[in-house]
């Protein structure tokens, strides 16, 4: 949600912001906008996209050599001008962009307007940019001093990037809750919500920690935390290509994302599984086996995608390791006052790494003495720098607001750490754990062979298309899948989409069924295979439109549905790092068919840093 971009330095800034905005426009925005600072404080922004921002400031005087630029997704107010970021101070020596919600900005609102301020638009980030102005002012104090007077009476989240008209080469930066890396040049520096707007120009980044501020020269870096104590800055390589951040050939992020994962998918195993010496190395995991082995239970907390992949682990570390497993939305995890006890152990998954409410969800069970495991994408994030231990899944940048490679790999990661403590507690046999490696070994190869032709799957996306529903059906392993199915689909096409268990039909979705109605079930042959079967039969009686997912050499579904999408065999616990292949395509196509930007669907965000 919202992307932040800052530069200071020798070059021209607008072409630096406004190039690195472009790179954060996955993360989901419905307004742009650039502050210059250029012998006085010019604005510059717009409703739409970055590309309606470019074309409103064609043949204005955008020269400086220090500016921050935003694309917002609206919380407080309307997507409009007037509410787009950067704000100028009632006074116009400040501007401010802000990533987070103030939850405590009405009382204080309230304050200012008491004392004569006047407001331009309906956005939080106005409330406490005024705020800090008015702190300066009452107090004498520096800009700096302002903010962290403010930073203290303030409730929420916010990533904040300051300039002053009478301060030409300083930003001062922020951050709780929100994410900020900084880039180091030579006589430069880059600020923004994540490296993606950054690995052009530098590989040596610091990622700025909660209630931290950061003052930002060109020559010079100052970390400072609220109690006014210097910091010393922790300087990383970036491990990131620009390559990885372009579409290389293909017609949207999205698709490209969906044929990475034969690579994604064998970058996450590289190193870690190895069928032949009969090992899966994975040092979070064993140097910390013993809270995971006798955990009581474990707790999963993510959300959307990632919570998918928490219920596909739920039936494999069960199975497997035989220890209770509960999988909980992070949003409503937090506020329900749950039951933790000490050592209990709590898997976080999230492709970010920066997803709000399980960042706070994690916060309250570390406090109540629960171990977190955090499974995330993006190195450095604030999840994998919260917990205790982790893995990451090295699926590399997603840029498509809708997860396909990051689901792969956390499905992956998920299913290694299941084998390796199952083994360790002797819940599995040897045999067992030698043929599932190998199973796992083999997905690479087996979701390239699902991806060689995909002609059949966009036959099948142009058929259905112009449904208004779609049900999504799966049982046992595969009942996750086809959740995920159906949330991709409503994602991309705006098509209402719902996904059951196959059985729980029978129970009210039964009644929806008609010739109109396009049922997708998710039936690879696995212990359920025969029931499933019999769920087909009864959609068919009621004239629905069956569309399967089966496996190869199935010679009884295909006879009973009216289109089928092909995946090669695989033990049931692996199957649904294929199964889930289809069913991306099958969304994906169908978003392009009706003609809508899939990289970019309407009102999402990649990485949810709000509530």
């Amino acid at each position: 949600m919202c992307g932040i971009v800052g530069y200071v330095g020798h070059r021209e800034a607008y072409p630096v912001i406004v190039k690195g905005l472009k790179r954060l426009e996955y993360r989901g925005y419905d307004s742009a906008g650039v502050a210059l600072l250029n012998a006085g404080l010019k604005l510059y922004k717009k409703k739409g996209k970055v590309a309606d921002l470019e074309d409103s400031v064609i043949g204005q005087d955008l020269h400086g050599n220090i500016g921050i630029g935003h694309t917002r997704w609206a919380t407080h107010g309307e997507p409009s001008d007037r509410n787009a970021h950067p704000h100028l101070s009632q006074s116009g020596h400040l501007a401010m962009i802000h990533n987070g919600i103030i939850e405590n900005y009405a009382p204080i609102k309230q304050e200012l307007i008491n004392k004569g301020y006047i407001f331009k638009s309906d956005t939080d980030t106005e409330v406490l940019l005024n705020f800090i102005e008015d702190i300066q002012q009452n107090n004498n104090c520096t800009l700096e001093e302002a903010l962290r007077i403010a930073l203290k009476r303030i409730v929420g989240a916010y990533c904040i990037l300051l300039i002053a008209k009478d301060d030409p080469e300083t930003i001062i930066a922020a951050r709780k809750g929100s994410p900020l890396v900084i880039g180091i040049g030579k006589g430069e520096h880059f600020l923004a919500s994540d490296a993606s707007p950054i690995i052009e120009y530098t590989k040596e980044v610091v990622y700025v920690n909660d209630y931290e501020i950061a003052i930002v020269r060109p020559d010079e870096l100052i970390l400072k935390n609220l109690g006014n104590e210097k910091q010393t800055p922790f300087i990383q390589k970036l491990d990131l290509e620009l390559a990885a951040i372009e579409k290389g050939g293909y017609e949207h992020f999205m698709l490209k994302e969906i044929h990475e994962q034969p690579e994604t998918i064998h970058d996450c195993l590289r190193g870690r599984l190895m069928p032949e010496a009969g090992q899966i190395v994975m040092s979070g995991v064993e140097n910390h086996l013993d809270a995971i082995m006798n955990a009581k239970r474990i707790l999963i907390v993510a959300c959307g995608t990632s919570w998918h992949a928490g219920l596909v682990a739920e039936y494999i570390i069960e199975e497997l390791c035989r220890i209770p497993v509960e999988v909980e939305y992070a949003s409503e995890f937090r506020y329900r006052n749950p039951i933790i006890h000490p050592g209990d152990v709590i898997i976080a998954i999230s492709q970010s790494g920066e997803t709000a409410d399980t960042l706070v969800a994690l916060e309250n069970a570390k406090e109540k003495g629960a171990f977190i495991f955090g499974v995330v994408n993006a190195v450095g994030s604030s999840i994998a720098r919260l917990s205790h231990a982790g893995a990451y899944t090295h699926a590399g940048p997603e840029i498509g607001v809708a997860s396909t490679k990051a689901f792969t790999g956390q499905l992956a990661v998920l299913m290694m750490i299941a084998m390796k403590v199952g083994f360790a507690k002797g819940t599995i046999t040897q045999e067992r754990y030698h043929n599932l490696m190998h199973e796992l070994n083999a997905v690479p190869e087996k979701v390239k062979e699902i991806l060689a032709d995909t002609s059949k799957i966009q036959g099948i996306a142009n058929k259905y298309k112009d449904a208004s529903d779609f049900l999504f059906l799966g049982r046992g392993y595969n009942f996750p899948v086809a959740l995920e199915g159906a949330l991709k689909l409503k994602e991309i096409s705006y098509i209402h989409a719902e996904g059951y268990p196959a059985a729980e039909m029978k129970h009210g979705p039964i009644a929806l069924v008609d010739e109109k109605l396009p049922v997708v079930f998710v039936a690879t042959k696995d212990t359920y295979y025969e029931k499933i079967v019999s769920n087909i039969q009864e959609i068919k009686a009621r004239k629905g439109q069956v569309i399967a997912v089966v496996s190869h050499n199935d010679h009884i579904i295909p006879d009973l549905a009216n289109d089928v999408m092909l995946v090669p065999e695989a033990d049931e616990l692996i199957a649904p790092l294929l199964s889930v292949i289809p069913l991306q395509l099958l969304s994906y196509y169908v978003g392009v068919a009706k003609g809508f930007d899939v990289d970019k669907p309407r009102n999402l965000a990649k990485s949810v840093t709000v509530e």
